[in-house]
């Protein structure tokens, strides 16, 4: 079976919510500190595809970077090319944790989404 890799930031209250889901369910899975190793331009390219999300839901709305940079107003006139650029220069930008497994790749953490991935039953 495929490594599930999931794209964290340790400081993420939403991150660590994920991380004990998935230690709780007995998940097997790699760990990446979003902000120290980020996906490079061409892994996100990947994801992006492979979600088939558009590439503004890849982004961190609520960022602080996402405000300081005002990308709310400048997304809609940039081609997928420079947001998945934008994207690449700065983990603080995407949208965390970042679930990958194989062709599955969900940005943030909706936890029947990520049971539904992974195949386990339903929660009580």
């Amino acid at each position: 079976m495929e490594q599930l890799v999931v794209y964290c930031y340790p400081k993420c209250g939403t991150c660590r919510k994920a991380v004990k889901f998935l230690e709780e369910n007995g998940v097997a899975f790699t760990y990446d500190d979003i902000v120290k190793d980020p996906p490079t331009a061409q892994e996100l390219e990947a994801y992006i595809e492979k979600s088939g999300l558009p590439e503004r839901r890849f982004f961190n709305t609520s960022g602080m970077k996402y405000r300081e940079l005002g990308l709310k107003d400048r997304l809609a006139d940039m081609s997928a090319q420079e947001m998945t650029q934008l994207l690449a220069s700065d983990g603080m930008l995407i949208k965390r944790p970042l679930f990958v497994l194989g062709d599955t790749v969900i940005p943030g953490f909706k936890e029947a989404e990520w049971r539904r991935a992974l195949e386990l039953p339903e929660a009580k």
